[in-house]
């Protein structure tokens, strides 16, 4: 039990932006109108294996599905939101969260870096950062695996 709790935090919800134990866990930002994101946003979730999508609606651009940890099979909530910015910027917000037990052994977010990494490969070359105020080319954060 130590050595879980050392590796991953003891939480059962991770919000980008929000969980300070994932810190390094941010939302995403795109130079793309809104309605792309999230056309994206919905078809990359649609191709994600263990995942369903359970609710779209359009005119809030929010997402809502079910994914099942592969190993034990627990269920987890994720939401993905596409909010406008300015004219010209787009932020994709993201929250998974699980209803069982204590601590989720980091399986939400690696639940958000599984969406994240799926909208990189879709929007890639239309993300940026606004902090760094150019283009970011790095690599999603990771988190350890539970396998």
């Amino acid at each position: 039990m130590l050595v879980t709790a050392a590796i991953w935090p003891v939480i059962n919800k991770v919000e980008t932006g929000a969980t300070p134990e994932y810190p390094e866990i941010q939302p995403l930002y795109y130079s793309a109108e809104p309605q792309r994101v999230f056309d994206e946003v919905k078809a990359g979730m649609k191709s994600l294996e263990g995942v369903q999508v359970i609710h779209t609606d359009d005119a809030l651009m929010l997402l809502d599905a079910e994914a099942q940890m592969p190993v034990l099979g627990l269920q987890h909530h994720i939401q993905v939101k596409v909010e406008p910015v300015t004219e010209f910027v787009t932020r994709v917000h993201t929250t998974s969260s699980s209803t069982y037990g204590k601590g989720d052994l980091g399986q939400n977010a690696r639940n958000i870096l599984t969406v994240q990494e799926e909208l990189q490969k879709r929007l890639g070359a239309l993300q940026f950062d606004p902090q760094a105020g150019s283009e970011d080319t790095s690599e999603p954060a990771t988190i350890p695996a539970t396998e």
